[in-house]
């Protein structure tokens, strides 16, 4: 069973890159979630885009990354969080398949 705002999520960190950085954080990222809980997805790898410091992507994805690189990202019911550096970074998700809950983690490397 696939959950609905789970993907979206992580498509979380699809725009274009800006010409200049605006934050150590922006540009492209490869995103790989996994699920440890619940009957989600079991994994899923998205490219994603950061722009100054705007985590946005398909399906409404809204969030942030900190001058800290701290991540924040909501969409639906589903919410992620987590910590990037300037060439990965790793966190965790939680969300609903079905009504049933899921949660797992993520892992980001930039492009």
């Amino acid at each position: 069973m696939r959950i609905m705002g789970i993907p979206a999520v992580f498509g979380v960190l699809i725009a274009a890159a800006p010409a200049v950085a605006q934050t150590p954080y922006d540009g492209l990222w490869n995103v790989t979630i996994v699920t440890k809980a619940g009957s989600c997805e079991p994994t899923a790898h998205y490219a994603v885009t950061v722009a100054d410091g705007k985590i946005s992507g398909p399906q409404n994805v809204s969030g942030v990354v900190g001058r800290e690189g701290n991540v924040k990202v909501s969409i639906g019911s589903a919410y992620a969080n987590g910590q990037l550096d300037t060439k990965s970074g790793t966190g965790k998700w939680n969300g609903a398949s079905g009504g049933v809950p899921c949660s797992g983690r993520w892992e980001a490397s930039r492009q």
